[in-house]
Order: C-alpha cells, then sequence, then structure tokens
C-alpha cells in the first residue's frame, strides 16, 4: 500500500487516470473501446478542423491553406486518404491492428475529415463557407458526436463520474483537513 509519505508525495491526477482505465477495463467491451475511441476522436478531428478554417479564413492562424502544385487541397482528401489505410488494414485481417485503439482513432478522424466537406462533396462546389446551414450543421455533428461517445460506453461514463465525484470529494477533505 506504501507508506503515507509515498501515498501524498503520488500526483493525485495518476490516481483519478488509473481509477478511470479500471472503470474501462471493468465496463466495456473491446468493441466499445473501438467505438468510444472511433467518436472521440470524430469529435476532436471535427472541432479542430472547424477552429483551423476559421483561423485559416479569418487570418488569425499563420498559416494558409494546404496546395499542391497550385491545387487546394480539401481536408476531405486527407480522409480519403486515412479511410484507405484503415480499409487496408481490415482487408489484411491482422487481428491485433484491426482492434487497436490507433485504427479506430483514424477512423475516426478520416471520417471526421470526410463530413466536415460533405456538401463539397455532394454538389462538387465549394460551398465550404455558405452561410445557409453552416451553424445548425456543425452544431449538429458535434452534438451526434457527444451522443455516440455518450451511449456507446453509458455504464462506463456513469462510473467515471461517480469516481470523479469521490476523488475531487477526498481531496477537498484532504485538503481542509491538512489546512486545519
Amino acid at each position: 500500500m506504501g507508506s503515507v509519505t509515498e501515498r501524498h508525495s503520488r500526483p493525485q491526477g495518476s490516481l483519478l487516470v488509473r481509477r478511470w482505465r479500471e472503470a474501462a477495463e471493468r465496463h466495456l467491451t473491446p468493441l466499445q473501446r473501438s467505438l468510444l475511441v472511433t467518436w472521440i476522436s470524430f469529435g476532436v478531428t471535427f472541432g479542430t478542423v472547424r477552429i483551423i478554417t476559421h483561423g485559416i479564413r479569418g487570418g488569425w492562424l499563420p498559416w494558409g491553406n494546404i496546395s499542391a502544385g497550385g491545387e487546394h487541397l480539401h481536408h476531405y482528401n486527407f480522409g480519403i486518404a486515412t479511410l484507405a489505410g484503415v480499409g487496408l488494414i481490415a482487408v489484411r485481417g491482422d487481428e491485433r491492428a484491426i482492434g487497436h485503439p490507433a485504427v479506430a482513432a483514424a477512423y475516426g478522424c478520416g471520417t471526421a475529415l470526410i463530413l466536415d466537406e460533405f456538401a463539397l462533396l455532394l454538389d462538387l462546389q465549394d460551398v465550404y463557407w455558405a452561410k445557409q446551414g453552416r451553424i445548425s450543421v456543425d452544431a449538429s455533428i458535434g452534438f451526434l458526436s457527444a451522443l455516440g461517445t455518450y451511449l456507446t460506453a453509458k455504464p462506463f461514463w456513469h462510473e467515471v463520474g461517480r469516481i470523479t465525484r469521490h476523488h475531487i470529494a477526498a481531496t477537498a477533505e484532504r485538503g481542509v483537513s491538512t489546512a486545519v
């Protein structure tokens, strides 16, 4: 168990993260873990791409669009390449690779990159910045990403909430007792 000194010198964040991992092992099947990583990477990628594209367009980011041979490369191109790589892994049938979190993350990222420019792919016109529906599409995609992340592992998230509340209460209690 370790001495009192050892327990208090250990960063409290690492204890919380360890408890979250234990909860994941108890509550999540390998399929749920893959889906969870996919949904999280989808949401993070989609949000990041939206921020970057607004930053490029607004001029508050120090870089611009990516081009090759004078042609603008849309981020759906990178999404298609990523999904092609994930498909290659799936077709090979390597069981260790198929269930690997990096594959799930790549799938979520690639899907977000494509979906963010879906209107361009649908109409074959660069309507990315058209006002019509952009805000509602962004909000809908963000909501679906959060909902998918939650529903994929609902019991796990409830356990994480319980663990986190307990951790915060215990930390606050220790802080009060050391202050006295």
